[in-house]
Order: structure tokens, then C-alpha cells, then sequence
């Protein structure tokens, strides 16, 4: 198979939103299908293990010293602490462990005990990422060396609306950490939040910047704002009209990231706690195959196992077990 498009046009990206409804589904379904299994999705579980305090003023984060949410800071977890919670994700079903703490970038000092939780998780048999806030290049080489599988880092937006939710650092900081995050040989997972205001334009560009990568991200995360009184977002947002995307919308989204990024795993990640079930199998129909299990993501509410596993035996959706597509074909392509 040849190497996935990474020179998508905004036009090209605009055009594919503006597809009438059922033929965009149908081209990103049809997409999915060439690279992945049809009935599967990858189960991921999120653990914060270090909740608040973090500098940065991300207008939608409930752990930001800006935030007025009631989120308390804590320190990092104990590794035996994580590990445990691991093996409960493992015993549930996950095939990855996803690990966030809330830094702006973490200390040298924090390095030992978080390389010592990845090599922990990955002995179990998990697959192990972490999401630590902006790396140095020395970092990220000490999590490749321990063996971390992905490095979560979100753009968040488009370039021009990236400034209107975040003030304590640029567009390009993210940018950064990703390539530095490449050249260490760790698979990227890169997504962004929709429903924080934004227009169609921000949602093709948010794309766009992903989609012409220089390898695209083996996994994209596309959240659903969940506006949390006391952050700025959520003050501006809750009880109006503006406060939750429209699902089919969102469902366009999916699809448009399916269609540019084929082989990247597209996960169901925050607001789908809210989402229907008609809305989450339509996201499944348009490409979206992963989710994250459990009750939380790292502060926000989640679906929860019981009502995942109702949906899926429904759906007639399994758990998926191999590699994902975008590892088991990849291409070494220098980072710039």
C-alpha cells in the first residue's frame, strides 16, 4: 500500500464537509474498511496521575490554576499505585493504558518515576502512553529507552483559534514536542477538542494540520468539548446553544479525519458521555475505532464499561486485539 496523503489542500479538506451527509459516511466507511477491521474498536483507559495545579490557562482544562473548578492539585502518583491500575484496565478488556499528568512540561527529577511506570505497564502486556505536557528532545528520548509505545500532545484547534483558547504558549510549541516526539521513534497521538466555539473553517484547519504531518499521527483523538463551570470556556459556553456541537457535525468531523488519515486510529475520546447511541454508532460508521473505557477521563465524566458493553453488544462491535494499521505498515518518514 502506498504511503497515506500528507498534502491535503484546505480546499480539499472544506470540500470533503461539504459533502451532502450519507455520501461523506459512505466514502470514510469505505475508507476504514480498505484499512481496518470493520467491527472492532480499540479499547484505551486514561489515568490521571497527576491531577492539577498546572500554569497553563487552556480555557477548557478544569486543572489549570486559572480555572476556578474546584480540581485540587496532587502529586504523582506512586508507581505501585499506577501499576494496579493498570492490571484493573488490562482485566477490563484495554489494550492501552493512557497516563496524563498536569504539567507544562514535566521536571528532569519527575523523569525516573515515570519511566519507571512505563517499562511497569509494558511488562503487562499494555501498550503505554503517556500525555506529560511539552517535551525536550532528551525526554522524549528517555521515554523511547523505557519503551513508551505512544506520546499523547493535541494541537487543540486550527492555527487561528488556537490563540483565542490559549494564552501560555503557541501553536507552535505543540508543533515541537511532536517532532521531537518523532525523531525519538515514538508513535504520536495527536487530536484536538470541537464544540469550543468554533467554526467549520477551525475545524478544516485543525485537520488540515494534521493530515500534512510529515507522518501522520498513528492515533487522533477528536474530543467533545464538556464545558466545566469555573474554566473559561465552560463559563462562556454552559447553558447556550454554543455549549455542545451539533452531533452531525461532529460525525463530519470523524468522518473527514477518517477519509484524510486512513490507516490513524480515531478515537471517540471526552463528550461522548453525552453523546446518543445513534450519534456513537454513526461515529463508528464514519471510521471512528477507538473509545476509552471507564467511568473518567483523567476529570471529566465518561460512558462507563457496563453502558460500552451494552452498546457494543448491540452494535454487534468487538474489541479489537491485533496492531493497529498505521504501526504494523509504517514508513520511516524524517521528521522536519
Amino acid at each position: 500500500m502506498t504511503h497515506p496523503r500528507t498534502d491535503w489542500t484546505r480546499a480539499e479538506i472544506a470540500a470533503l464537509f461539504d459533502l451532502p451527509f450519507t455520501e461523506l459516511l459512505f466514502q470514510a466507511a469505505s475508507v476504514h474498511r480498505k484499512y481496518h477491521p470493520a467491527t472492532e474498536v480499540q479499547l484505551c483507559t486514561l489515568l490521571s496521575i497527576k491531577t492539577g495545579g498546572c500554569p497553563e490557562d487552556c480555557g477548557y482544562c478544569s486543572q489549570s490554576v486559572h480555572a476556578d473548578s474546584g480540581v485540587e492539585a496532587t502529586k504523582l502518583m506512586d508507581v505501585q499505585a499506577v501499576l494496579q491500575r493498570a492490571a484493573q484496565a488490562k482485566d477490563a478488556g484495554s489494550q492501552r493504558f493512557c497516563m496524563g499528568a498536569a504539567w507544562r512540561n514535566p521536571k528532569d527529577r519527575d523523569m525516573p518515576a515515570i519511566v519507571e511506570i512505563v517499562k511497569g505497564v509494558r511488562a503487562m502486556g499494555l501498550e503505554t502512553c503517556m500525555t506529560l505536557g511539552m517535551l525536550e528532545p532528551h525526554q522524549a528520548e528517555m521515554l523511547a529507552e523505557a519503551g513508551l509505545d505512544y506520546y499523547n500532545h493535541n494541537i487543540d484547534s486550527s492555527p487561528e483559534y488556537y490563540e483565542r483558547v490559549i494564552s501560555t504558549r503557541d501553536f507552535q510549541c505543540r508543533l515541537d514536542t511532536l517532532v521531537h516526539v518523532r525523531k525519538a521513534g515514538i508513535n504520536v497521538c495527536s487530536g484536538g477538542i470541537v464544540g469550543m466555539g468554533e467554526t467549520r473553517e477551525d475545524r478544516v484547519g485543525f485537520v488540515h494540520t494534521l493530515a500534512t504531518l510529515p507522518q501522520h499521527p498513528e492515533s487522533v483523538p477528536v474530543n467533545a468539548l464538556v464545558p466545566v463551570k469555573g474554566t473559561v470556556l465552560g463559563n462562556m459556553l454552559a447553558d447556550t446553544p454554543l455549549a455542545k456541537i451539533d452531533d452531525i457535525e461532529f460525525v463530519r468531523t470523524v468522518a473527514v479525519a477518517r477519509i484524510t488519515m486512513p490507516r490513524s486510529m480515531v478515537r471517540l475520546s471526552a463528550g461522548r458521555e453525552s453523546m446518543s447511541e445513534a450519534t456513537q454508532a454513526l461515529c463508528f460508521l464514519a471510521g471512528a475505532n477507538s473509545i476509552f473505557t471507564g467511568d473518567k477521563l483523567l476529570t471529566a465524566p465518561n460512558a462507563g464499561d457496563d453502558k460500552d458493553g451494552a452498546l457494543f453488544a448491540k452494535l454487534g462491535l468487538t474489541a479489537l486485539k491485533g496492531e493497529e494499521p498505521a504501526r504494523a505498515c509504517k514508513t520511516a518518514v524524517p521528521a522536519e
